[in-house]
């Protein structure tokens, strides 16, 4: 089993500065992981200066990415890893997570948050709702055979409302 955690060279325009750079981890399929996943985007995040409340939004995003991919796309088999690759330029962040599964088959209907708070429906079952009312722009896609991955994005220039 691999964890490592390894940098790009930021690519430079014709002035000199950097215009992006990325940062890319390989996890294991075991939960708790994914909190390495979790402190690496919160700290990225608050080098480029988003707001707290930002980086915890980020922060439970990405997690819930991550357990995702372990539970549903690696059914959480160790010897398969989880990537998080976070991408950084002047107004954004973006954040891959990748699995060896086959991503969502369909789409999901929004959950009944009232049933769920009455124990009429398993309390699971949110991540995705959550992640994307979390983040500016969220999707999920399906690449086979290769995996799939899960794509969030937060803008500095967001409006906190």
């Amino acid at each position: 089993m691999s964890n490592k955690a390894t940098g790009s060279g930021e690519k430079t325009t014709g002035s000199g500065r950097a215009s992006s750079s990325s940062i890319e981890l390989r996890l294991p399929s075991r939960l708790g992981y994914e909190k390495v996943a979790m402190n690496t985007a919160a700290s990225v995040a608050r080098l480029m200066g988003f707001s707290e409340e930002r980086v915890d939004d980020l922060k439970t995003a990405v997690a819930e990415a991550c357990i995702n991919a372990m539970e549903h796309g690696n059914k959480l088999d160790e010897a398969l890893s989880v990537g998080v690759i976070l991408s950084m330029d002047a107004n954004s962040l973006e954040v891959k997570v990748t699995d060896n599964g086959k991503g969502p088959q369909s789409k999901t209907d929004a959950p009944d948050i009232d049933k769920k708070m009455l124990g009429e429906e398993d309390a699971r079952g949110m991540g995705m709702f959550l992640i994307q009312a979390l983040v500016d722009e969220a999707e999920w896609v399906s690449s086979p055979p290769a995996g799939s991955y899960a794509r969030m994005v937060i803008h500095l220039s967001n409006p906190q409302v």
